[in-house]
């Protein structure tokens, strides 16, 4: 069996290398020097328009709406390249959207949607965090028909980009207990917004809907559209982890090789190398687990588990593997580590961002113990 990624996936990785390669993640103010405030007051709009040059914001859309045509494989491997630098764009949430709008939105909402979001001259974000970061994002908020319009009425805590994105896309639950998804404009009727900085300094939004009217055809309402927009979110945060570890990992194995003690570099150490190895090793499967839950979501392929399992074990090891990655690496840099005017810190703190969205690593292994338990294999 042949597990190469296809010239397609590879040459948009190639790509993506392209345009991050000028992106400096120490070219940021820290978090710890900006008293509280964020720590820009914009996404980078510079990057954002290269990508969208590039072709990068449409890699998931089909070619009537001038994109590429790729799957989550592809997704991910461009978001692989952008957690190696922190790019402060909303890749990751404006490209899950805009595929949830092409797979379940209706005519109307895709044609006025999907080819500007590719064209960068909208940006999309989710609210997927529910009521407090720690609940179920479709339960935070309600969403029942009433006439022409449906009216929502909730709060979603850390909305990524909320500030700057143009329209947020809410999942909501109904009475008839189906989850349906809204997409709102930014400053819409009977919406409101509350900042919130995150551990990595950014901007966040609380969102409050306060009877909130959505004209119908901006909801989408099919059977699996918000599933299928949380896998891809969820697999799109394992793969910004995985390209942040790597690049923490290549930070301390360039430092450790140069910084001596006692006459010799310190990778020389028998301890400092077994550290290394060991988050080496996380990164390892931290890769093997996205790639089989991307490859699932992709190709809708049967398995033994529904690729709610698969993404659940990708989950436990990205949560749990860039903690141990970027502790390590702040350990074996010693104080150096701490310092601002190197981006170590930076890393560490987008890597608890990361940890925190995902969720503790206990969680998804409960979930996956339901799982087997409802389908035993063998």
């Amino acid at each position: 069996m042949d597990f190469t990624f296809s010239e397609e996936q590879q040459a948009a990785a190639e790509a993506a290398r392209g345009v991050l390669a000028g992106v400096a993640p120490d070219g940021v103010p820290s978090p710890a020097l900006t008293q509280g405030r964020p720590v820009a007051d914009d996404l980078d709009r510079t990057l954002w328009a290269r990508l969208a040059d590039a072709d990068l914001l449409s890699l998931l859309l089909d070619e009537e709406y001038g994109g590429a045509g790729l799957d989550a494989v592809a997704f991910c491997l461009v978001l692989r390249e952008a957690g190696k630098v922190l790019a402060r764009v909303p890749l990751l949430e404006s490209g899950a959207a805009a595929a949830a709008v092409q797979a379940h939105g209706g005519p109307q909402l895709r044609s006025a949607l999907l080819a500007r979001a590719g064209r960068g001259e909208v940006v999309l974000t989710v609210a997927a965090h529910g009521r407090t970061g720690h609940d179920a994002a479709e339960l935070a908020v309600t969403a029942r028909p009433d006439g022409d319009d449906w009216v929502l009425d909730g709060v979603q805590t850390a909305v990524p980009w909320a500030y700057e994105a143009d329209f947020l896309v809410v999942p909501a639950r109904t009475g008839d207990d189906r989850s349906v998804l809204a997409v709102v404009a930014r400053g819409h009727e009977g919406t409101a917004l509350a900042e919130q900085i995150s551990t990595t300094g950014e901007r966040l939004g609380e969102l409050r809907l306060e009877s909130a009217r959505v004209a119908a055809q901006d909801m989408i309402t099919a059977d699996g559209a918000w599933e299928h927009l949380r896998a891809l979110l969820t697999t799109g945060t394992c793969a910004l982890a995985l390209g942040l570890g790597e690049r923490v990992l290549a930070m301390t194995s360039e430092y450790a090789g140069k910084r001596e003690q006692f006459g010799h570099p310190i990778a020389s150490f028998q301890a400092v190398a077994v550290q290394a190895a060991d988050r080496y090793i996380d990164l390892r499967a931290m890769e093997v687990t996205l790639w089989q839950a991307a490859w699932r979501i992709a190709s809708g392929a049967p398995g033994a588990l529904p690729v709610s399992g698969d993404i659940a074990v990708a989950k436990i090891w990205a949560s749990d593997g860039v903690r141990r990655v970027v502790q390590t690496a702040q350990h074996l840099h010693g104080g150096f580590g701490a310092d601002v005017d190197y981006p170590l810190h930076r890393y560490h703190a987008w890597a608890k961002h990361l940890q925190l969205s995902l969720g503790p690593a206990a969680a998804h292994e409960e979930a996956l113990g339901d799982l087997l338990a409802a389908h035993p294999l063998g």
